[in-house]
């Protein structure tokens, strides 16, 4: 099996985004910008400002399958950070395999952003904001029988 981004369902975005059929249709799969670029960027679905001090939560429409010993890890892009003060709140979202198509949300990942400059941010519609990185993690060999049974948060119900 190989790696990849889709789309969440049109029933998924029409709950976590809105119900607008063109515009879930018309939006970009994460893509790398260059050959040797390790990660994929994510693309704005619509206009957003994020006001000085402000944290916002942004539905990325997207959901990813890989192997169950790899992680996505999603990061800022650099430039937001070095120019703007513009910051994931988490620093880097960690991503596990057992997330994908996950009974709460379909396996739907978020962005959350948190403006730390003293200006307005502008992030147009169709622009990277985000990009998610691939990469194999190791264990200690314990055996873990517990199953994922949520969405965002729920493996610490466990």
């Amino acid at each position: 099996m190989e790696r990849y981004f889709e789309k969440i369902s049109f029933e998924q975005f029409s709950k976590d985004i809105c119900s607008d059929i063109d515009l879930y249709h018309e939006y970009d799969l994460p893509r790398r910008a260059s050959e040797n670029a390790c990660g994929y960027d994510f693309f704005a679905i619509s206009d957003m400002v994020l006001h000085p001090g402000e944290i916002r939560k942004i539905p990325t429409g997207y959901r990813a399958k890989f192997l169950e010993d790899e992680m996505l890890l999603l990061v800022v892009r650099s430039s937001m950070g070095f120019r703007y003060n513009v910051r994931m709140c988490n620093q880097v979202g960690v991503i596990d395999s057992d997330y994908y198509n996950n009974s709460n949300n379909e396996g739907h990942l978020w962005v959350a952003l948190q403006n730390e400059g003293d200006q307005d941010y502008m992030i147009r519609k169709g622009t990277a904001y985000c990009q998610g990185i691939f990469t194999k993690f190791l264990t200690c060999g314990e055996i873990v029988d517990c199953k994922r049974t949520g969405g965002f948060g729920s493996t610490d119900k466990n």
